[in-house]
């Protein structure tokens, strides 16, 4: 953990927190703090400051917090993302969570499983928890916005219009003839599940206003699909 994340049921009165469950493991056990050490804390959705140990015991550590920083930028791109297996799922969550994305849409395409859509990884708590591992490791406290869209076709022709608005739209596909070039401001990148789209979504999403972009020669894995578009942004 890069920061200790404080939940509401937390707060023992406006400026004392108490923790009883892994994160007092953590810093009991691997970060090893005593009473006056200096932690970095920050509340999930709100900002972030410094926690110091008022008590230590086996069972909980309590802290006098103060919290005075905002959260970490946000990147200026969102993913559209085929809904990848639940395995690799968790580790996208991980990764967007990490890279301050703000909004990642998750959509259907022809060569997702149906199944997938039936994974508990998708329940709110268990989304929560994998944001959670990226923001602990990223220092931040502002989780991605999670979207699910079960059908393509209404998602790029009814929502991704407005969410392309004043940016750039590029939808990733390995033939295509340009790459995903670097761009600054805010962008919004689609990308496919294992096997890419099928020619009638490239189609229509490049009717609906996105364009066709690559992401290189070699077939990525979709975890690293999605570390490299989102590495195009200049900040």
């Amino acid at each position: 953990m890069n920061i200790i994340l404080l939940r509401p049921e937390d707060w023992l009165d406006a400026s004392t927190v108490e923790l009883r469950d892994r994160r007092h493991e953590h810093i009991r056990k691997v970060l090893k703090s005593s009473v006056g050490a200096s932690l970095k804390v920050g509340e999930i959705g709100g900002h972030r400051g410094t926690g110091i140990v008022t008590l230590t015991s086996d069972d909980a550590t309590q802290m006098t917090v103060t919290l005075t920083q905002p959260p970490a930028s946000r990147h200026p791109f969102d993913i559209a993302l085929a809904l990848p297996r639940p395995k690799m799922l968790r580790r996208v969550l991980r990764t967007v969570a990490e890279m301050g994305v703000t909004h990642l849409h998750l959509i259907h395409s022809a060569r997702v499983e149906k199944s997938f859509w039936q994974t508990p990884l998708l329940q709110p708590e268990r989304i929560s928890e994998a944001l959670q591992a990226g923001l602990e490791r990223s220092g931040d406290t502002l989780p991605p916005q999670i979207h699910l869209h079960r059908f393509f076709k209404p998602f790029i022709e009814d929502i991704a219009p407005d969410l392309l608005q004043g940016r750039q739209g590029w939808i990733a596909h390995q033939t295509a003839t340009q790459p995903i070039s670097r761009v600054a401001g805010g962008a919004l990148v689609l990308l496919g599940p294992e096997g890419g789209f099928v020619p009638y979504e490239l189609s229509l999403a490049q009717t609906s206003g996105f364009s066709a972009g690559h992401l290189g020669g070699r077939t990525l894995s979709v975890d690293t699909a999605v570390a490299a578009a989102l590495s195009q942004a200049l900040f």
